[in-house]
């Protein structure tokens, strides 16, 4: 891949820039296949599966800078001055047409872009994420709430200007510090989520919704642990971190005649209602679905192994517990509780190789047969993971 930002030293961000795609893939394949040597001894690698090397984001999120009538959307320099990446190549076709003609749009609206140094402004990012269907969730990130009344007026501009964006909201973050988002959201538009389907099922993004950066990759890691989770053939699934409910959708759909219990156990609640959504579709769409439900919660808790409440839920030699944790991983406590409970099968996804193999260590019982390196994000050595592991006799 070739970038004139890069080459022009304006943005570093893609740190492998410059190095043959095959060899980036590679490297990233022995990296994890280096941390995982002393836990996972005997696991079988799968092909790293790779999608398309540039145009693959799904999401811009776009720092805010410039003047007023002259906004930058991109990132920030050692200055704290915002450095335009508006033709960024990593961008899905749909969204590099997207972002210039929304950093128009922020010039015409006469928004001001929020400035660190001075601590003045409004206007402190945008944020894009585009679906398959080609619609669009756009949400303004402000400092506060004092330009939230301008934008609710000026919606209609905002939709006529830019008809494929499907969801508007506002964001609050009044803090003074490298965080994106804050705690407050305001949907402005009449829908207030962004339909994504992958792989036939139609997931619900809410403005506060976690999905991955790379659609076709993400797809395939979804089609991967749903061929684990066939294989395996649990009475139970339960999802840890389950998001939107990607991955607990996945195994509810190709469940046995009806036989499978699913549960998904999120600590947002704005996911589990994307997820309950969903659900909802798949089951006027299959009404043989096994029993499927979600919960907001800790994945990390005590209770978050106990299954739905009753008897026949708890998780036992037939359950298969997915987790999808953060970067930190599912640490020590979840771990000894995976480790202590008759949990016969787990699927770890993970973002993070290096607290990955840590936690495989707190779980010896466990053996890793299969693994697979899936590369969400080309150009730089970020790298998502999947492993199958299985409980070892005695």
């Amino acid at each position: 891949m070739q970038c004139h930002y890069f080459d022009a030293a304006r943005c570093r961000s893609c740190t492998l820039m410059g190095v043959p795609y095959a060899a980036q893939l590679a490297s990233k394949q022995e990296r994890c296949r280096a941390a995982l040597a002393g836990s996972a001894t005997s696991v079988s690698w799968l092909e790293p599966f790779a999608g398309p090397e540039n145009a693959f984001r799904n999401k811009a999120k776009l720092v805010v800078g410039g003047r007023r009538g002259a906004v930058t959307v991109g990132i920030l320099d050692a200055e704290n001055r915002g450095v335009d990446l508006r033709d960024c190549g990593l961008y899905e076709p749909g969204l590099q047409d997207l972002v210039p003609r929304v950093a128009d749009l922020v010039d015409d609206l006469l928004l001001e872009p929020y400035d660190i140094p001075t601590r003045r402004g409004e206007l402190k990012h945008l944020l894009l994420t585009r679906s398959p269907t080609g619609e669009v969730m756009l949400r303004f990130v402000l400092r506060s709430q004092r330009d939230l009344a301008l934008l609710r007026a000026r919606l209609h501009i905002v939709q006529d200007r830019l008809p494929e964006v499907v969801v508007v909201s506002v964001n609050i973050q009044p803090v003074h510090q490298a965080v994106i988002e804050g705690p407050t959201e305001v949907v402005l538009s009449r829908a207030d989520a962004l339909t994504m389907p992958v792989n036939g099922l139609s997931l619900h993004l809410r403005p506060n919704s976690f999905f991955q950066t790379n659609t076709e990759v993400a797809s395939a890691l979804y089609r991967q642990v749903d061929e684990w989770v066939d294989r395996v053939d649990p009475a139970q699934v339960l999802d840890l971190y389950c998001g939107v409910g990607a991955f607990a959708l996945h195994a509810a759909r190709s469940g046995r005649m009806g036989r499978r219990r699913v549960m998904g156990v999120e600590v947002s609640s704005d996911a589990v209602e994307s997820a309950r959504r969903s659900a909802a579709e798949l089951r006027r769409q299959l009404p043989d679905l096994g029993p499927v439900c979600f919960q907001s919660g800790d994945a990390t808790a005590a209770g978050a192994l106990g299954g739905a409440g009753s008897e026949e839920a708890r998780p036992g030699a037939h359950t298969l517990v997915i987790v999808n944790p953060p970067r930190r991983g599912i640490g020590p406590d979840l771990a000894g509780r995976l480790e202590a409970s008759p949990v016969g099968h787990v699927v770890y996804s993970s973002c993070n190789v290096e607290s990955l193999a840590r936690d495989l260590r707190a779980l010896p019982s466990f053996r890793a047969r299969e693994a697979r390196l899936f590369d969400m994000f080309p150009q730089t050595s970020h790298h998502e993971v999947a492993v199958l592991l299985e409980r070892t006799a005695g």
